[in-house]
């Protein structure tokens, strides 16, 4: 089985306090028009959080804002092929995505409309319905 690891960041914007979700393109099949957060595989070699930053920066063009924090990290089984680590981060950005070919849209959402977001990825919304998505984890 081989195992893959991935970092993903849910980011509030400090400028109009929403967080950022972005619709995944073709380049996705399966789930094309799915709503997801920014993150992606890590390159081996590579610290998680230098990974975070560069994908965040490859596919919104924006930066993280001081540290992120960790929120949950998750055992992904795939086919019996592939065993997925994904380390989801909470962390704070400004200004407006410029979204590569990874996504075909973004949107800045409260987090009232976070939480009753239809379509999202599936591991997103599993930490969104077991309650790990909280408000207080972007409170210093």
């Amino acid at each position: 089985m081989e195992l893959q690891v991935g970092v993903k960041i849910l980011l509030k914007n400090i400028e109009n306090d929403r967080f950022l979700l972005l619709q995944r393109s073709s380049k996705y099949p399966g789930i094309e028009g799915a709503w997801d957060i920014v993150g992606g595989r890590i390159v081996s070699g590579e610290t998680l959080l230098a990974n975070l930053r560069r994908e965040v920066n490859e596919e919104t063009g924006l930066t993280i804002i001081g540290e992120p924090r960790v929120m949950e990290a998750q055992d992904i089984l795939k086919d019996g092929k592939r065993h997925i680590v994904r380390i989801t981060y909470v962390g704070f950005t400004k200004g407006d995505p410029v979204v590569d070919d990874e996504s075909m849209d973004y949107r800045w959402v409260t987090f009232d409309e976070l939480k009753n977001m239809a379509n999202l990825d599936e591991f997103f919304q599993e930490l969104v319905m077991k309650g790990l998505v909280r408000e207080d984890l972007f409170h210093e």
